[in-house]
């Protein structure tokens, strides 16, 4: 009897699957037109009462004289406008759901040095957090780990799938490199339970020992590459004794990891925020001869030249944030924007944020409030920050044969009471049901 009932179990598990496998298959294929639209492509001029086709997943026709395909699902977007989805460059979505509970959080690993770790394998595809992140217009986050001072590999993901993989856009995109600060002061001492001073000088040589310790690995990393090139290489034929004698090459992760990086094609991006910080790992990567992207950045425009000289994009925010100097103006973080775009910095927006990541076109706003002008915010929530991480064919513009993430809004998505109407990633429409309507529909019908 009980096996009877395990093979029922089983098989109608099997059907399930290969229903759900069904739809989604048929769903992946449909051809969808979102008709007469005000279309806003981001890498040029704005289509009024315009067209966007989509088919297996791509965007196949966009324009204003644009024929529907016969069959293709029709969505009336009168009145609305079609933008292509927004990127966050900075978050932790996936890897965190409530802050204070310990088993939610998936944001470091022990040790300070683990650039093999890779954010992409821990990303919870059934995160509430997703779905209310989407809702507002934000179809792809860069998803970074953040503990110790390498700590990892971040991964570029669409918020939709099943599993990490259906989500996976491009990983790595980088390894997250919380560069050594010099913090002296006042601080709470955790070995003795008591606060005491620290010295400029003594946060200065303690900034310097962990930067050696970098050195180091980037020197290892560049030697294990040699090595693993000559055993790639093999030894000439006849040559037996050489064969006999050679030990095999055991396999570092932690230095395969940093390989593409001292080779120049992965880019270590750096938190950093403070300008002297930012001016120290400028030099630090020239030093070293490795690719750099700063993420924070909030007093970038401070060292602002030093960047446009050395060609090196900036991953901005949380814009809505205080100053980081009490010395600063209160609109610091606000005005980084505009003084960045001045320069000719590329720059990108980000929110260092899980929760609240929902909030970005808002980061954006402020920026515009405080001067940045509105298409330059625009691109920097789509098209600049798929430059940036190298998948501009892919994303961050409605052009023929892009994927289609798009996002229907029935306003500016700039501002706060514009809402999302309809929502594709990879070419599907995306339920927009979240866990805050839910209970919102929950409470208002309350007996």
């Amino acid at each position: 009897m009980r096996k009877r009932a395990l093979v029922l179990i089983i098989a109608f598990g099997l059907v399930l699957a290969l229903s759900l496998l069904n739809v989604w298959a048929q769903q992946r294929g449909e051809t969808y037109a979102i008709t007469n639209a005000r279309i806003v492509p981001i890498t040029g001029p704005v289509i009024e009462r315009g067209t966007v086709v989509i088919r297996d997943g791509k965007i196949a026709a966009v324009g204003r004289n644009v024929s529907i395909p016969a069959g293709a699902r029709v969505v009336n977007a009168q009145g609305m406008w079609v933008y292509p989805g927004f990127i966050d460059s900075g978050t932790t979505i996936g890897l965190t759901e409530i802050g204070q509970v310990a088993a939610t959080v998936d944001v470091n690993e022990i040790g300070d040095f683990n650039p093999q770790l890779k954010a992409i394998v821990a990303v919870n595809p059934s995160s509430e957090i997703i779905p209310v992140t989407r809702v507002n217009g934000i179809t792809t986050v860069l998803t970074t780990p953040r503990g110790g001072i390498l700590s990892g590999q971040a991964a570029l993901i669409n918020l939709d799938g099943w599993t990490w993989e259906e989500m996976l856009v491009k990983a790595p995109v980088g390894i997250y490199f919380n560069f050594p600060t010099i913090a002296s002061g006042r601080f709470f001492d955790p070995e003795t339970f008591q606060p005491r001073e620290r010295s400029f000088e003594e946060a200065r040589r303690q900034r310097e020992e962990r930067l050696q310790r970098v050195r180091q690995l980037l020197d290892d990393a560049r030697a294990y590459a040699k090595a693993k090139r000559a055993a790639e290489a093999g030894v000439p034929e006849g040559n037996a004794a050489n064969i006999r004698d050679r030990q095999p090459l055991l396999v570092n992760p932690v230095l395969e990891a940093l390989v593409p990086v001292v080779e120049g094609t992965l880019p270590l991006i750096v938190a950093a925020n403070n300008d002297r910080d930012i001016k120290a790992a400028v030099e630090f990567a020239e030093e070293q001869k490795v690719k750099i992207l700063i993420s924070g950045g909030l007093e970038a425009p401070k060292v602002v030249q030093l960047l446009k000289e050395k060609n090196i994009p900036v991953l901005l925010g949380p814009v809505l944030s205080l100053p980081r100097s009490e010395d600063d103006p209160y609109d610091s973080t606000f005005t980084a924007a505009k003084q960045l775009y001045e320069a000719g910095v590329k720059f990108a927006f980000l929110t260092n944020d899980a929760s609240n990541a929902r909030n970005l076109p808002y980061h954006a706003a402020m920026a515009v409030a405080f001067g940045l002008p509105r298409e330059e915010a625009l691109r920097a929530l789509t098209i600049y920050p798929a430059e940036i991480f190298g998948v501009a064919d892919r994303l961050g513009s409605i052009e023929v044969g892009k994927v289609a993430n798009l996002v229907v809004w029935d306003g500016d998505p700039l501002e706060i009471r514009s809402q999302v109407r309809h929502l594709f990633i990879n070419g599907r429409p995306v339920p927009l049901e979240t866990k805050h309507t839910q209970l919102y529909e929950r409470y208002r019908n309350r007996p």
